[in-house]
């Protein structure tokens, strides 16, 4: 499987942002690509607003994602990323969406929301209830997380137990005091622990970091993006994973159970 990593600047303009993804759609498919993963909160980001999410959300059945949706028609290659939508009740979703040919193949409510450090994601979005589905790319399993949900291990593991043979992760990863450290050990870490591919894709721009990057079951960068825009390429090899899990089997070693989501807490 060939994936690319889309990072590039949100504005605040949603016609804007659409028009990148779909510039970004069409070099990744020219470059052979499988799966297009693109940043968290595509639709409008403006940092002196924190209420831009509430303003700016679409149904998914809107002008943007319906545009990507129509451009995505003909073709194979699987897009992910997250929107935020109404839920109906005053606030928002989080939601990660894997399209293709056309279709929303299937959608993931983040879990965890970013309340910490002196920010509180939670004031306008709503969590999500729901361990995501994996989806089916070229051949491979591909678990869903998004940002923060890297920082909970249990997920990562769940996926991965439930048959991912990679993980996706779009981000929207804040700026701040060893964040980027933060950013890279806790991506290795889901990499390394769970021997399966990790492809994190961030934002970049005024706030946040960008540096997207891929790690393999090995825990070994295979490819990154620096601060600014950029479409990279990498090679997710099933042989690689097989190879990770036969010297390295934690999957078979481990003594606890397959994590469950306590909705209780949601």
């Amino acid at each position: 499987m060939k994936v690319a990593l889309g990072q590039f600047v949100v504005s605040r303009e949603w016609q804007e942002n659409a028009n990148t993804c779909l510039r970004l759609m069409k070099e990744a498919k020219a470059g052979g690509a499988d799966l297009l993963v693109l940043p968290e909160g595509i639709l409008a980001r403006d940092i002196a607003d924190p209420d831009i999410v509430l303003k700016s959300a679409q149904p998914l059945d809107g002008p943007f994602a319906t545009q990507l949706l129509d451009a995505s028609r003909g073709s194979d290659m699987t897009i992910i990323m997250t929107v935020h939508t109404p839920d109906g009740n005053g606030r928002v979703w989080n939601v990660l969406i894997a399209i293709r040919d056309g279709e929303i193949l299937t959608q993931y409510r983040k879990l965890h929301l970013y309340d910490a450090f002196s920010a509180k994601e939670s004031t306008n979005v709503t969590p999500g209830e729901d361990v995501p589905e994996l989806v089916d790319v070229a051949g491979l399993k591909v678990g869903l997380m998004t940002c923060y949900d890297v920082r909970f291990p249990e997920l990562a593991r769940r996926l991965v137990l439930d048959g991912a043979d990679l993980l996706v992760l779009p981000a929207a990863w804040v700026k701040g005091p060893l964040k980027e450290a933060h950013w890279e050990v806790l991506v290795t870490a889901r990499a390394l622990e769970n021997t399966s591919y990790v492809v994190a894709v961030g934002e970049c721009g005024e706030r946040n970091i960008g540096n997207s990057l891929v790690v393999d079951p090995l825990g070994v960068a295979v490819a990154r993006a620096a601060e600014g825009p950029a479409l990279v390429f990498a090679d997710i090899d099933p042989a690689r994973i097989a190879h990770a899990r036969r010297i390295l089997p934690v999957l078979e070693n481990r003594r606890f159970a397959k994590p469950e989501l306590n909705k209780a807490s949601a």
